[in-house]
């Protein structure tokens, strides 16, 4: 399957990346140069939507990887919503990304950024 990439601006510095189709050999390019493009922004906080993402191999993940170490090196964040079971039992074999949160669709980490920054403005 033939790999397409959306990705939109949620919010300043907030990028969300919505690959739809198989992260292979021949479709990794396509990610990497959207995110690529998106790193060259200085996001503080990309979000992976995994929905419609129903493969990925050693050259997806090592797209992810490399993004995970530019947003480490910038003060960033790399999150993930909506692993498909397939995708996040690769993460699980691998343990390629332990330390990223994961949720279960743009809601719950709208919840979750909304009750984080209640917290904050609690403790301010």
């Amino acid at each position: 399957m033939q790999l397409k990439v959306k990705s939109n601006i949620k919010r300043p510095g907030v990028f969300v990346v919505s690959p739809i189709g198989s992260i292979n050999t021949a479709t990794y390019r396509i990610l990497e140069e959207k995110v690529d493009n998106i790193l060259t922004r200085r996001p503080d906080v990309i979000i992976f939507d995994m929905e419609f993402t129903d493969y990925i191999n050693s050259t997806g993940i090592r797209v992810l990887l490399k993004t995970k170490k530019a947003m480490k090196a910038a003060n960033g964040r790399m999150i993930f919503t909506s692993l498909q079971p397939q995708i996040k039992k690769v993460f699980d074999i691998l343990q390629a990304i332990p330390t990223l949160k994961v949720f279960a669709n743009l809601q719950e980490l709208d919840e979750y950024l909304d009750l984080m920054q209640k917290k904050e403005r609690e403790t301010t």
